[in-house]
């Protein structure tokens, strides 16, 4: 007859195997939800979907929607050409992918983030004092201009992308010199994300760096849309290039959602979640961006710091984000099991981070709202 401890051992394996499978994971697809309707959803669509003028309509444009509750579709719409199986520009939402990546890489073994930048990209030997870690806070001190097409002229990653660094985009940017300590000044750039592709070529050699977003990340969660240009030097465009479909994206959501495991499998390091949702020590709100969120290990958080209120005030403190340009969004809300794909085409600045989560908590998670 067994003990007493092994019987309460039994009984603990079998709880904990019952909440295994509980879980519900996506396998070829994602498993369909009950979905959601009423004023509630009208009002979120009417936001997200108002009525469509390409030829010169200001305000928000969204492409497509995507809402996972607790593993489950529950809710996706589609305008536009943007189809359920279209991989769909990212721009920087790149930035967390690859931070994803990294993790696994970090998991691996391969690197510490304390280490010299330079040890894994000899091209940046120039900054020897540039940590990764200061590069995952956008804290690398390089002398960056992050401008868009509004001001072109002294855009650090207009010059990147398009004209003369396209070529080697990291090597332009470890051309760029310093005018901060590095690791004590939040500053966003692509370069800094662009050298830590390329350092991620020095962790883990040229050979499987060709396929290592898709053996790292994209293969173990049953990401197949995904698509990720390089540069003419070879290098992956984490800033900015990479495509997937937005059921796809909501698996690297779901990921983030449950601590960096996907089923029995951790596959990005417990620390490294932590680190990617943890405020970067040196960040200095700016006061005239009250809706500015907080940048983590190359996340957004929806953090209350010093100086600043809450970025988003009707989201949970625990939200976090992949943004990119013109309202690429993917929202990770973990107190309420939710992860929220948007994409857009949002030009004018119309579109708020808060305005779309209110909405989408009060159609999506009723039960949370006072």
């Amino acid at each position: 007859m067994p003990s007493p401890l092994l019987r309460r051992l039994s009984l603990a394996l079998a709880f904990c195997a019952g909440l295994a499978q509980a879980e519900t994971w996506p396998a070829a697809d994602w498993q369909q939800g009950p979905t959601p309707s009423g004023a509630a959803v009208q009002a979120f669509e009417a936001y997200a979907f108002p009525p469509r003028d390409d030829a010169g309509r200001k305000g928000v444009r969204s492409d497509a929607v995507v809402v996972i509750r607790d593993g489950e579709l529950i809710y996706e719409h589609y305008a536009g050409p943007t189809r359920t199986e279209t991989p769909h520009l990212t721009w920087s939402v790149s930035k967390s992918l690859l931070a994803s990546v990294l993790g696994v890489a970090y998991g691996e073994g391969r690197f510490k983030l304390d280490e010299p930048v330079a040890r894994y990209y000899p091209a940046f030997a120039g900054h020897p004092n540039v940590q990764l870690d200061h590069l995952l806070h956008w804290a690398s001190g390089l002398a960056w201009q992050e401008d868009y097409e509004y001001a072109p002229l002294k855009s650090s990653v207009v010059a990147m992308l398009y004209t003369r660094g396209r070529g080697d985009m990291a090597g332009f940017a470890a051309e760029h010199p310093l005018d901060a300590v590095p690791g004590k000044r939040f500053r966003y750039s692509s370069g800094d994300t662009n050298v830590l592709s390329a350092a991620l070529r020095g962790m883990v050699g040229e050979q499987a760096y060709a396929d290592y977003p898709w053996t790292a990340l994209f293969e173990p969660l049953g990401i197949h849309s995904a698509v990720w240009e390089a540069d003419a030097a070879g290098t992956y465009v984490g800033s900015s290039y990479s495509y997937l479909t937005a059921r796809d994206l909501a698996r690297v959501g779901l990921l983030m959602q449950r601590g960096g495991r996907w089923g029995d499998r951790q596959l990005l390091p417990r620390d490294w979640v932590a680190f990617n949702r943890t405020p970067f020590a040196d960040y200095q709100p700016d006061p005239a961006k009250p809706g500015d969120a907080v940048p983590g290990g190359h996340w957004w958080l929806n953090a209350q710091v010093q100086g600043a209120a809450k970025p988003w005030p009707d989201a949970p403190e625990d939200t976090f984000a992949a943004l990119g340009h013109w309202g690429q969004a993917l929202y990770v809300l973990p107190s309420e099991k939710l992860v929220i794909v948007r994409y857009a085409d949002d030009r004018d600045g119309g579109y708020r981070h808060n305005d779309f989560l209110r909405l989408a908590l009060a159609a999506f998670a009723p039960e949370v709202q006072p």
